[in-house]
This record gives structure tokens, sequence and C-alpha cells, in this order.
């Protein structure tokens, strides 16, 4: 299948070819089509499986049918950092269509609330926003979305995590309801399938079974006390060599004190979190992606909302909570068949973490053994894992796509 079958305005199939876009992946093969028709839709995919193109495609080539200048499309966004990758994969794909976008997002200063603003004015096509700051311009009248035709719910159980469910009601109440709605979430829980029912109507459904890590990570885990867990990433990144590392801590407050301990030991290393200026933020990731920068930290804010290539290295400083979010993780590096590694440092506390995570993706992770000029192996008591519980919470998952096009998702 090419991206001709599906029969795409020709300024946009340029856009597509243009981009380097030459086999639609399994998510924009099914997605597609049901957008086109005009379906709602409940897709579970996960980053990296070409959804954003999934949706993005057939709304572009909805607006290039269109006539009169209004906002047809509103995408919401968990992050300003999706945001802006949304923003920019639409002034790629859409480049030769004049189709026009805005991201819209906090943390900037005056100026950049009034260019948000007066694009939202003179009719932007398609809005990308975050849910507060979208509620911010709802408040001021200068988002006006009586002529939306087309909501996009991107990395739904994301923005639910973070406590966007009240906003993104309320955002709703204000659209009109003939609309098409599009909901796109990595995982499905309960409270993903109860907004599928209230916002949505008789969605299609897509869900693409949870991948595995791509065969060229080189996973490994570290056994360590917390007190050894600095020194010991210290050492690895003083003498190994990993050109763009991406390290993971669990909380803003571990990232900046991760940081400062780096820095002293003249690692070449920046901070991403919330407490910087946009254009801060803008600095740091621009200087990461053009290899100016070697070290990057920051939560997992950012393991979705980061596209960068060539990251050598991941680094799991806290095992995360959810075995899924290692993947997210880990899933940075060795993108596009090349190769990298990812280490995970697992303390005492963390062993059932570990269980987890193996449990999900069917196999153990290797255990290497401790520097010597590190430290002794740190030694944990053994945890008993009950298989029988990770059966039922991680269960062995189909590597086939599994497709279910009738329905409400519940």
């Amino acid at each position: 299948m090419t991206f001709d079958d599906f029969n795409f305005n020709e300024q946009l199939l340029e856009g597509v070819l243009s981009m380097g876009y030459r086999e639609p992946t399994p998510i924009q093969q099914e997605a597609i089509p049901l957008i086109l028709e005009g379906k709602d839709l409940i897709a579970c995919a996960q980053t990296g499986t070409g959804k954003t193109a999934s949706y993005l495609l057939p709304v572009l080539n909805n607006i290039s049918k269109t006539e009169k200048k209004h906002t047809h499309a509103l995408v919401l966004a968990p992050t300003r950092e999706l945001a802006q990758q949304i923003d920019q994969q639409v002034e790629g794909l859409g480049y030769f269509t004049g189709i026009s976008s805005v991201a819209v997002y906090g943390g900037g200063d005056g100026i950049v609330y009034g260019q948000q603003q007066r694009a939202m004015k003179e009719g932007v096509d398609i809005i990308i926003a975050t849910p507060g700051r979208l509620i911010a311009h709802l408040n001021s009248g200068t988002f006006k979305p009586d002529q939306l035709k087309c909501l996009i719910l991107d990395e739904a159980d994301r923005m639910l995590d973070m406590g966007f469910i009240d906003d993104i009601m309320r955002i709703i109440s204000y659209l009109p309801k003939e609309r098409q709605t599009l909901l796109f979430s990595a995982t499905m829980p309960p409270k993903i399938r109860t907004l599928a029912r209230s916002v949505l109507h008789n969605p299609a459904q897509i869900s693409l079974a949870v991948s595995q890590p791509a065969t060229g990570i080189d996973q490994q885990v570290y056994k360590v006390s917390d007190s050894q867990k600095i020194p010991l990433l210290s050492w690895l990144l003083q003498h190994k060599e990993y050109k763009s590392v991406l390290i993971f801590a669990s909380t803003k407050e571990k990232v900046k004190a991760l940081y400062k301990a780096l820095k002293a030991t003249k690692i070449q290393v920046q901070a991403f979190h919330s407490d910087l200026e946009q254009s801060e933020r803008e600095e740091i990731m621009l200087a990461f992606r053009n290899r100016q920068l070697q070290v990057l930290i920051g939560t997992d804010v950012i393991s979705r909302g980061i596209d960068v290539e060539g990251i050598s290295l991941v680094v799991n400083f806290d095992a995360p909570s959810d075995p899924e979010d290692y993947i997210h993780r880990i899933g940075r590096t060795a993108r596009a068949e090349t190769t990298g590694t990812a280490i995970t440092l697992v303390n005492e506390r963390d062993q059932r973490k570990l269980q987890n995570i193996e449990a999900l993706i069917g196999k153990p992770v290797p255990v290497i053994p401790f520097p010597p000029e590190v430290g002794e192996q740190a030694a944990f008591k053994p945890v008993r894992a009950s298989a029988k519980k990770n059966r039922k919470k991680f269960p062995k998952r189909n590597p086939q796509q599994r497709r279910n096009h009738t329905g409400t998702g519940s």
C-alpha cells in the first residue's frame, strides 16, 4: 500500500513525499480511510507508530477541499512540546497546500500570547493547543469554535493523568455538537473508555498491540543503592562513549538535583522542566537535537513529546512505575533501525517495578556487574513475584493488530 491509494489532494501528496514518507504505517493504513469517511474514531496506538500523520493527513485533505476560511480542526495535546511537534508536522505535510496552523500553549511571554490571539482572530485552519491555555483564550473570547468540524484528542491518557479532564469537558461544551471527534491514546484504561462514551458518537475502533522494545536496544539493569546512583551514572558518562544521552528522573525536583550533581563533574548537561521559560526550553531542545548538548535530563513529560534521532543512551535514573512508560522511555533510542542502549538503575524498593517491566516485555533484563571503580554491587533481599497476578495485569500481547470497527469502546 502507498499514499497514492488514499487519493489525497495533489498538493498534500507532494508534501507527504517531500517529508520522506513512502509507505503508510499500520495505524495510518487503518485510520486514514475511516477519518476520510467522516467517522468518529478511538485508536489505541503508541508514540512512534505514525499516529500524528494518521489524523493530520485526512484532516489536511478535508480542509484543502473547503474554500471558506475558518478554524476547521482543533487538536488538544498534553504538553507544549507535543503541541509544537504537531504544529511542525502540519507545516511540513501541508507546506504546498497553504493550510495554516498555530500552536497554543502556556509558558511564553505576552508577545507569544498576542501572536496566538491574532492567529485565532484571523481564522487559522488548525489550532493545536494545551487545554489550560485554550481555556484562557475561551475566557477572553478569542477562540470562537462555532464552525469547527473536527476535534482530535491526542495522548488522551496522558491528558487525563495530568488532571485535564475538567478543562477538556469545558472546551468540548463550547464546540458544535455536529462534528467529527478522534481520540488517540497509548493505553486504554477505564477512564479513557468513559471519556470516549461521553464525547464520541458510534466510533470506529483501532487497537494496535503494545509494541515491544526495538530489537536494536541493548537493555541493561544496574542494581544500586540510592547513594550509588549518581556516582555510577557519572562514571558511565565519563568512561563510556555515548554521544547523545537522555536521562529520565521521576520528579522535577530530582531533575534539578541530578543536573547540579552532574554539572559539578564537568559533564555537558542540561535539565528540562516546567520552571524554565519557553524560550529556554526551545533553546535546550535545539541544542540537544543539533548535538551541541550531550546530556538532557527530564521527566516522563518528554518521553512522549521528544522527537530526536540518534540518541545513543537512555537512562532510567528512577525505574518507572508504569511498565508501558518504560517502553515509551527506552523507545527514544534505536529508532529507524539503529542501535542504542537503555540502562535502568534499580534500588531495592524498585525490584517489583522491574518484575512488572519484565512481565510486560516477556523476558528478563540483564543485570550488569557493578564497576569496581564505583563500589560493590548492592545486595537486595529477593522479592517473590506473583506470576498469576502479573499475568492478569500484564497479559501476553498479541503481536498482530486487533481491530474492531464497531461499538463504543466499552
